[in-house]
């Protein structure tokens, strides 16, 4: 009778397994067939593995892959090469999953409002302009009614000014005579955006105004703050 020695790398060694091995040679007498079970025994001297007896023909098991040769099937529940998380599973957290254990947030949904910053732009200053005197004749010649458009086009209301006043004398041929100034007070608080126009009562002294002339305001000169 012949051994046919069945190599494992298993943790348990190589067995020999007893019985008739191969098929019968040309010019010896063909072994005879066994009639009973065939058994493994271990090369190294160590203990035969729980369920190792049996047929022949039991396929031996693949190093490290916990199933017998061409088998298909799962390794070993501890493998962490069988029980590492796919790097496309989806995290309870609403991320991706990756192999090193962290998560990366999903992104924001679209159409979400971006934040907005608190508080108010700042108004801006005041920003004052005026336009050319409008004349009326007065009561006495020395005197005239002057009208003065105002506007505040800033952020901010116009608290103080004034308003300087040039007035021609004129003589009776047309003749400009000299010019007199007269200082009267902007009508405060301007609010922004908003219009005005004014009238003042400006006058000259009566000598400086002779029988036969008379005056005409045409300059507008403001200060403001």
């Amino acid at each position: 009778m012949l051994g046919a020695c069945a190599a494992s790398s298993g943790p348990g060694g190589g067995y020999v397994a007893v019985g008739a091995a191969g098929g019968p040679e040309s010019g010896r007498t063909p072994a005879s067939t066994p009639t009973g079970s065939v058994s493994l025994v271990p090369l190294d001297g160590g203990s035969t593995p729980s369920g190792a007896s049996g047929q022949s023909n039991s396929p031996a098991r693949t190093p490290g892959s916990g199933q017998p040769g061409g088998s298909s099937g799962t390794g070993d529940p501890g493998d962490p090469e069988q029980t590492a998380p796919s790097p496309d599973t989806p995290s309870p957290s609403g991320g991706t999953g990756d192999t090193s254990g962290r998560t990366t947030p999903a992104p924001p949904a679209s159409g979400s409002p971006a934040p907005t910053p608190s508080g108010s732009t700042p108004a801006g200053p005041a920003a004052l302009s005026w336009g050319e005197p409008t004349t009326k004749p007065a009561d006495q010649r020395w005197c005239q009614k002057v009208t003065v458009a105002f506007r505040n086009s800033g952020g901010t209301a116009v608290r103080s000014g004034s308003v300087t006043f040039g007035t021609h004398i004129i003589g009776l041929l047309g003749i400009d005579w000299g010019t007199v100034d007269s200082t009267a007070g902007l009508p405060v608080p301007i609010a922004p955006g908003a219009r005005m126009n004014p009238t003042w009562t400006v006058c000259v002294d009566a000598w400086q105004v002779p029988l036969g002339m008379h005056i005409e305001t045409r300059d507008v000169s403001v200060r403001w703050k």
